[in-house]
């Protein structure tokens, strides 16, 4: 249990900057946590729901993971640089290069003897 516990703390720090706050009070700590914890159980929920009900299935792809979904999300506030399809377009290629990395090493460590 404290594995799982250790990984979500993790993964917090990564993906919601919840170890970027500069604690001047512990006011301001308890809302910047909050809010943290929030943006990464919205990633949780999201990747979650998207795995349980995809929207378009492709088997090449990986399903979407909390990281993907973040990368996604801070580009399409940042709609200057690039429209909505164009990003979709870029996640999908870059699902599918990272579906082949991974069938790629496992087919390397089958053929590896131990």
């Amino acid at each position: 249990m404290r594995w799982r516990i250790e990984e979500n703390i993790q993964a917090g720090k990564e993906l919601a900057a919840l170890d970027e706050h500069q604690v001047r009070g512990w006011t301001s700590w308890h809302r910047w946590t909050v809010l943290a914890m929030l943006a990464h159980a919205f990633l949780a929920v999201t990747a979650a729901t998207e795995r349980i009900h995809p929207g378009v299935v492709i088997h090449q792809l990986i399903p979407l993971t909390c990281n993907e979904i973040r990368h996604l999300f801070v580009a399409l506030l940042h709609h200057a640089r690039h429209d909505s399809e164009h990003l979709l377009r870029w996640s999908r290629w870059r699902r599918q290069h990272q579906t082949l990395a991974r069938a790629h090493h496992n087919r390397k460590r089958e053929a590896t003897p131990t």
